[in-house]
């Protein structure tokens, strides 16, 4: 088995911001527009779909794994939001929560296969603990989002603002003081979420709550273009990771 996930580029970045950016309005777009549960449900099961096809190929192909981040984004944005809304838990509670199984994952991860590298996710075990990983970040990162934004009350536009410099520091200390680069890959990969995702809610929501009111439908058709535009560039490429680019984030990339 090859690498099936990419190397981190600058268009990844970018590509990871515009998923997690469509997967904030595309879950409550789609929890508003149809009934919940079956918004959930079927959310869950082309997640399902999406994710047993990347699990089933043996390299990295680029629409299969940007189908599953973007499946996971939807889905993990809904797994946080039902919560919240739904079960009524605090988003500082979830977000510890979702801070422990996200730690975990990689306690057991790292015991098991000594290495976090996205560079050798080349056996089925690793592939198993990246989308673990993958899963918890996004989940993470939107209640972290929601918790500053709501919560804390800075708003969609303020809380993209500190997420977005919090973004570009892991790659600032990996390329001029050391910092380790998985550290700063799966840090930087953890704020892509919550930045992303408040970008794509202050220009969507209403004025009331703060936005620009552009309404969670058209925002996630354009997102979903920007990103079938990345996914086309990327397959066009055709790079699958190989080891030989570096982990975390440049100062360019981010």
């Amino acid at each position: 088995m090859r690498n099936t996930v990419p190397a981190v580029t600058a268009l990844f970045w970018v590509t990871k911001l515009l998923t997690t950016a469509m997967g904030e309005t595309a879950s409550d777009f789609l929890v508003k527009a149809i009934d919940p549960v079956v918004a959930v449900g079927g959310a869950f099961v082309v997640f399902a779909v999406a994710l047993g096809l990347q699990f089933a190929v043996r390299r990295y192909i680029p629409w299969v794994y940007w189908s599953a981040v973007l499946m996971v984004a939807v889905f993990g944005t809904m797994v946080a939001d039902v919560l919240h809304v739904e079960l009524g838990v605090p988003y500082l509670v979830s977000t510890v929560v979702f801070v422990v199984a996200l730690a975990m994952v990689f306690v057991l991860w790292f015991a098991t296969q000594r290495t976090l590298s996205v560079h050798r996710i080349d056996t089925p075990a690793r592939q198993v603990f990246y989308w673990c990983a993958v899963l918890a970040t996004f989940a993470l990162g939107t209640a972290v989002g929601d918790l500053t934004a709501t919560t804390l009350g800075l708003g969609y536009f303020a809380s993209a603002l500190l997420f977005g410099i919090l973004f570009a520091l892991p790659g600032a200390a990996y390329r001029w003081w050391g910092f380790g680069a998985t550290a700063a890959f799966w840090t930087a990969y953890v704020l892509t979420r919550p930045f992303g995702a408040s970008l794509s809610d202050g220009l969507a929501v209403s004025h009331a709550r703060g936005g620009l009111a552009l309404g969670t439908g058209p925002v996630s058709l354009i997102l979903l273009a920007a990103i079938a535009v990345c996914v086309t560039v990327l397959s066009v490429r055709g790079r699958p990771a190989t080891g030989t680019v570096a982990e975390a984030p440049s100062a360019a990339g981010l």
